[in-house]
C-alpha cells in the first residue's frame, strides 16, 4: 500500500466505500490522517466500520466544512448531471475535492527515491476505447522484458493498493475520464491517448466536456512523452496542443489505418504491418497479421499506443514482438472463447458503445452478431456503415424489440436472452463465419456489469462444446 502523504493528523472525508474508497481510506490512515468514512448505503457504511473505521454523515454537524479534503470515488457524480450532495456542501464551504488518482500522483515518489539507480516511471493510458487492452499490453511487455512493472487503475486494482516504488519500477494506470476529470494531481511520465468517441456525455455535459476531462492527463502535469491516437480530430488538435512543431519527438502520434508522414515520432499500422518512423524514416517494423491475441484495426491502434510506450522507455522493437505473440488479452475484449466446426466464438462484451462495437464488427467477416441491452444515448445511426459483415444479428435485453429496429436491413431475431441467441447463432453459423458478441449497449438492464455479461456468453458457448 502507498501511504497518502499530506494530511498527517488531519481529517478527510472518504465518499463512497466500495473498492476505492476503502483503499484509500486505509492508505489514509496509513500516511497518518483521520479518514471519516460515508457512503450512502447501509452495506458500505458496515465495511468502513468492519474495519474500524469512523463513519460520520459529513451533512450533519458541521463537520465537512472541518476536513482538509474530499475524496471521491469515481462512480459518484462530481459535477454533471449535478453534484452529489456532498460534493455540493463541500464545494459551497471550499473543501478541496480530489480523488485516489489525485492521492497517488501526491503521494508516490519519496525520498527513498533518491537511492534508487533508476527512477521508476509512470506510465497512463486514457481514450474512449481500448485503454483497459493498451495498459494491459504494455504491463505484459514490460514484465516479458522482465522489468518490474504494476497495473492498476481503471482496470482493476486500486491505485493506492500498490506495492510502494522500487529501483526501475515502471506503474502503469488505466485512466477513466471520471478519474482524470476529478484527480487534483496528474503528472505521469508517459500519458496516453488512444481515441475519443461519444461516452459518457451525462457525466460531463457534452463532447466538449468529455475531452476536457481526457485533455486533463496532459495539461495538468505535462508528461515527458505523449503519445496521442491521432485518427480524430480531437487527437490532432491534442497533438498539435503538445508539440512545438511537426519534429518534436517528445509528442508521439499513432494511428491504425492510415500512414503517418511527420517529420517527428510515429508509429502506425497499414494492411496489418505495423511501422515506427523517426524524422520521416522507417526504424522498425512488426507483422501484426499473426497475433493472435490482438486482432482487428482497433487492436492494431492498442499495439501501437503499447509499442510507443515502451519504446519511450527504450526497449528493442524485437523483444516487443516477441511479447505481443505472447499476449493473449483481456476477458471481454475480443476475446477467442471456442472454436467450432470451423465457427468461432468470440466475447467482446466490453463493447458497450457503439464505435466499440463497430470496431469490433469490423475485425471479423461473417459475423453471426449478439447484442443488445440498455441503449446509450444517441441511438444506433452511426453503427450502420459498419454492419457490412453481419449475417444475422441476435437480439439480447428487455428492450430488443426496440434495439432491433434500429437495425433497418438486418435480419435480426428477437432473443432476449442470451442462451437463446447463442443457441440461435450456434445452429445457424457456418464453417468461417463467427458468432461475435459485441452489444453495443451497457449491460445493466440483464446483468450487474459488462464482466457477468461476457460470463454468461462463455457459459452458454461451453454447454454447447459438452
Amino acid at each position: 500500500m502507498i501511504p497518502v502523504q499530506g494530511f498527517s493528523d488531519k481529517t478527510v472525508f472518504v465518499l463512497g466505500m466500495g473498492r476505492t474508497g476503502l483503499t484509500a481510506a486505509r492508505a489514509l490512515r496509513e500516511g497518518g490522517a483521520h479518514p471519516i468514512c460515508w457512503d450512502d448505503g447501509e452495506a458500505g457504511r458496515t465495511r468502513a466500520a468492519d474495519e474500524g473505521f469512523e463513519v460520520q454523515d459529513p451533512l450533519k454537524g458541521g463537520v465537512l466544512e472541518q476536513a482538509a479534503a474530499l475524496i471521491v470515488s469515481p462512480g459518484i457524480a462530481h459535477l454533471y448531471p449535478t453534484p452529489h450532495a456532498v460534493i455540493a456542501a463541500a464545494l459551497r464551504a471550499g473543501v478541496p475535492v480530489d480523488n485516489d488518482i489525485g492521492l497517488f500522483f501526491r503521494s508516490y515518489a519519496t525520498r527513498d527515491w533518491d537511492n534508487f539507480d533508476q527512477t521508476p516511471k509512470v506510465i497512463a493510458v486514457t481514450g474512449s476505447n481500448g485503454k483497459s487492452t493498451t495498459s494491459a499490453l504494455i504491463h505484459h511487455i514490460l514484465e516479458h522484458a522482465n522489468r518490474p512493472a504494476q497495473l492498476a487503475g481503471n482496470i482493476g486494482r486500486g491505485v493506492l493498493d500498490l506495492e510502494p516504488a522500487e529501483d526501475g519500477d515502471v506503474v502503469v494506470l488505466e485512466l477513466s475520464s471520471y478519474q482524470t476529470d476529478l484527480a487534483r494531481a496528474l503528472t505521469p511520465d508517459i500519458a496516453v491517448f488512444t481515441n475519443l468517441s461519444p461516452d459518457h456525455l451525462d457525466r460531463h455535459a457534452g463532447m466538449g466536456g468529455y475531452f476536457a476531462a481526457k485533455r486533463r492527463l496532459f495539461a495538468e502535469g505535462g508528461p515527458d512523452r505523449a503519445v496521442i491516437g491521432v485518427d480524430e480530430p480531437e487527437g490532432q488538435f491534442l497533438a498539435m496542443q503538445l508539440s512545438e512543431g511537426p519534429a518534436d519527438d517528445r509528442v508521439i502520434r499513432i494511428s491504425s489505418g492510415q500512414k503517418l508522414d511527420t517529420a517527428g515520432w510515429s508509429v502506425f499500422v497499414k494492411k496489418g504491418f505495423l511501422s515506427e518512423t523517426r524524422k520521416g524514416r522507417q526504424v522498425a517494423s512488426i507483422d501484426l497479421r499473426s497475433v493472435a491475441g490482438l486482432p482487428g484495426a482497433h487492436n492494431h491502434q492498442n499495439a501501437c499506443a503499447a509499442y510507443a510506450a515502451v519504446r519511450s522507455l527504450g526497449l528493442a522493437p524485437r523483444v516487443i514482438e516477441a511479447a505481443f505473440h505472447s499476449f493473449g488479452g483481456l476477458p471481454h475484449r475480443s476475446q477467442l472463447i471456442a472454436e467450432r466446426g470451423g465457427v468461432r466464438f468470440v466475447n467482446d462484451s466490453k463493447a458497450t458503445n457503439i464505435d466499440s462495437a463497430a470496431k469490433a464488427l469490423q475485425a471479423f467477416k461473417n459475423v453471426r452478431w449478439i447484442c443488445g441491452g440498455l441503449q446509450k444515448e444517441g441511438g444506433l445511426d452511426a453503427l450502420h456503415p459498419h454492419l457490412g459483415s453481419v449475417r444475422t444479428a441476435y437480439v439480447i435485453g428487455r428492450e430488443a424489440e426496440a434495439f432491433a429496429l434500429g437495425l433497418p436491413g438486418i435480419d435480426a431475431r428477437i432473443c432476449t436472452t442470451m442462451a437463446e441467441a447463442v443457441s440461435q447463432a450456434a445452429a445457424e453459423a457456418e464453417a468461417g463465419d463467427t458468432v461475435l458478441l459485441a452489444p453495443a449497449a451497457a449491460s445493466f438492464d440483464q446483468y450487474d456489469s459488462f464482466e457477468a455479461r461476457g460470463d454468461d456468453f462463455a457459459a452458454q458457448v461451453a454447454k454447447l462444446m459438452d
